[in-house]
């Protein structure tokens, strides 16, 4: 080791400030990535769970119209069958 990095500041040596700066921006880097990771992940979800959202919206309108077709038919059933059993009384 050299000679700076024998000298001390009331206990503190050089070298444990560097390792104690390096572990910081260690960590700090280290927490930023995860919070960037975790932004883009919950980024990712949103836009998958509004496309779920339209999806679901679009089959509901099918289902919808599938419903009054059914239920326009149904009616012309039971007109159909009234006017039948009115023709044989």
């Amino acid at each position: 080791m050299t000679n700076i990095e024998h000298k001390e500041i009331k206990g503190i040596t050089l070298k444990n400030l560097v390792v104690t700066i390096f572990s910081m921006i260690s960590i700090v880097v280290s927490v930023m990535a995860t919070y960037f990771k975790l932004q883009i992940d919950i980024s990712e979800l949103k836009t998958e769970q509004q496309a779920q959202s339209r999806i679901s919206e679009i089959r509901l309108k099918v289902l919808e119209e599938q419903v009054a077709l059914l239920q326009q038919q149904m009616k012309e059933i039971i007109i159909s069958r009234n006017e039948y059993s009115r023709n044989f009384k």
